[in-house]
């Protein structure tokens, strides 16, 4: 089935595209907004741009692992200005880190995990002051401090950032954090920030980090002077091996799925995708059995569920009461379960950030291996982002990027966080990629 949001697209979107198809795409949104980013005066930005009748989503608020997508994207395919914006970005994030070296420390003397999440260094906070929010929430995310270590390194290697010595002290806590915690098999709440489990996405995004910073720790002099040393122990390739090697083996004991861990079993999540790209830390093995799991088992008409039996934005969510719809508590497991009896299966959410993730990785096996199965595939999902973007008739304008469709009085319609700007990071990314596929 063929869903599209916009009648306005419907004219632009093709089975196969020339490079000036793209070009008079891209223009158009461009002049509609669809990919404006508006970063705060500081350079961080918010999840979603809300309006007074969605703040109550808190996507007002900055999440670290949001601003590293969105900054990813700006760096690799915006303009100058936006590119400079990315830099800001991290710069930004690291003020805040610096904040939580507390945090850090703590856990690394104490050498092992706090039980209470919200001991451990803050992901989501106020973006304008840079303070953390009053609110308990479950800060135990790895994928999100490893996201900031691999990119914030990455910006490094290519001379686009220069660490002060403040930032050569997170860096190094960083990696001593990761060591205490043992991340390959520590229970944490990971890109949904739901039930602490052992999940593949989590551990696959802290070995592309470690991965990244071994490689410039060995090429950079400069850098492995920056790093420093904590208690004596200073952060060596040999340490990075150490650390990697774990990783590595329980990553390999888990996928496909995304947690074995008994109790806390999950088989297919979207979430997988992310370790193709951006950090592409999987095999082509791997790779292929990720791809195959979500296409066939939580991809829908409107978009890719994030994982089976998701009750976040389930049918009719607006209905079901506040204290059980809202995720704001650590300790998370009943009202989860009072959640999840909302939901009937195949009713889940269907989210707009993967199908142009999807698009870029047949971008990348396209230009690998030129054959126009793997380009139309590119295509077909680009199209299907394409088809996400809302129409003129939706309460918060048409031409937006949602964070997802979800099912309400039997009608899939965009979600209050709209427009998502992850989703439209993800969405400038499949455009550009496709660009790339058209040029040769």
């Amino acid at each position: 089935m063929t869903i599209i949001n916009n009648s306005n697209i419907a004219s632009w979107i093709k089975d196969s595209y020339s490079i000036e198809d793209i070009e008079k795409l891209w223009q158009l949104l461009e002049q509609k907004g669809t990919l404006k980013f508006s970063p705060l005066d500081n350079g961080l930005f918010p999840a979603a741009k809300t309006e007074s009748s969605t703040d109550y989503t808190g996507y007002q608020a900055v999440w670290v692992r949001d601003n590293i997508h969105v900054a990813h994207a700006l760096y690799l395919w915006g303009t100058p200005t936006e590119k400079r914006t990315a830099v800001r970005t991290m710069l930004c994030l690291a003020d805040f880190l610096v904040e939580e070296l507390d945090a850090f420390k703590n856990t690394v003397n104490a050498g092992r995990a706090p039980q209470n999440q919200m001991l451990r260094p803050h992901i989501r906070f106020d973006g304008k002051t840079l303070e953390k929010i009053d609110q308990e929430w479950n800060h135990a995310q790895n994928d999100a401090l490893g996201y900031f270590l691999w990119f914030f390194c990455k910006l490094i290697e290519d001379k686009s950032l220069k660490p002060s010595s403040q930032d050569g002290k997170l860096l190094n806590l960083l990696v001593f954090y990761f060591e205490a915690i043992e991340y390959w098999q520590d229970a944490d709440s990971g890109h949904w920030e739901e039930t602490a489990k052992i999940a593949a996405s989590s551990i696959g995004v802290v070995i592309a980090a470690l991965k990244t910073m071994r490689k410039l720790l060995i090429a950079d002099r400069n850098f492995a002077n920056t790093v420093g040393i904590y208690r004596g122990k200073t952060v060596t390739p040999e340490l990075l091996n150490n650390l990697i090697a774990n990783g590595e083996a329980a990553l390999s004991k888990i996928l496909p799925w995304e947690s074995v861990q008994p109790h806390r079993e999950r088989r297919y999540d979207a979430a997988l995708l992310f370790l193709i790209y951006p950090l592409q830390v999987v095999s082509d093995q791997q790779a292929s059995e990720i791809l195959t799991d979500v296409v066939a088992n939580l991809q829908g008409a409107y978009g890719i569920s994030r994982y089976q039996n998701d009750s976040f934005w389930c049918r009719d969510y607006q209905d079901i009461p506040e204290n059980i719809r809202t995720s704001i508590a650590t300790e998370r497991d009943a009202w989860l379960k009072a959640r999840d009896r909302e939901l009937n299966q195949g009713e889940e959410a269907q989210w707009c950030i993967f199908d142009p993730i999807i698009s870029v990785i047949y971008g990348l096996q396209y230009q690998k291996s030129p054959r126009s199965n793997l380009l139309a595939k590119q295509t077909e999902y680009l199209n299907r982002s394409l088809r996400q973007i809302t129409s003129k008739d939706f309460y918060l304008g048409g031409f937006k990027c949602p964070e997802l469709y979800y099912l309400q009085n039997g009608k899939y319609i965009p979600g209050d966080a709209t427009p998502l700007l992850w989703t439209q990071a993800n969405l400038l990314l499949a455009l550009k990629w496709m660009q790339n596929s058209l040029v040769g």
